[in-house]
């Protein structure tokens, strides 16, 4: 287990590069998003579930062929677990505002509210990467959430 230095230095740069990856999602279509992730990553969305990042990245390629779409992912109550120096678990729950067409849209309550469970890998290029990303949805309603099937 890491001091608190050491936990505090990884919780903020990991919360960093959350915010990043979502950033890229909410505001360039998720175009980087896919490299995010390892070779062999694995998220596992609300209904599907995507594996290796070539399929992660044809997931948000379909996001952008599905038309003008807004999407606000908040996050919120970010924990940071270290298993090793290298692998850490963090939790954290995302708050989803999202609906078709061009801003500005009416505003409604969140489509979705989950508690997220990422498990992060540090590269040999000292990068973190996602190895593994799960959603347990808790709340969920008004409009449906991208779902890709390819």
């Amino acid at each position: 287990m890491p001091n608190n230095a050491e936990r505090t230095n990884l919780t903020c740069e990991l919360e960093r590069q959350l915010h990043d990856f979502w950033h890229d999602v909410d505001t360039n279509w998720g175009r980087q998003a896919a490299d995010f992730y390892t070779e062999d990553g694995v998220f596992e969305a609300s209904e599907q579930t995507y594996r290796g990042r070539e399929k992660i990245r044809q997931f948000y390629e379909y996001r952008i062929t599905r038309g003008p779409r807004v999407a606000a992912h908040a996050v919120t109550n970010f924990r940071v677990v270290s298993e090793t120096p290298d692998e850490a678990t963090t939790t954290w729950y995302l708050i989803l505002y999202a609906h078709d067409g061009e801003p500005v849209l009416p505003s409604a309550p969140p489509i979705q509210i989950a508690l997220a469970t990422d498990h992060c890998v540090r590269g040999d290029d000292g990068v973190w990467r996602y190895k593994n990303r799960k959603f347990e949805t808790w709340f969920k309603g008004g409009v449906p959430t991208t779902t890709f099937r390819g």
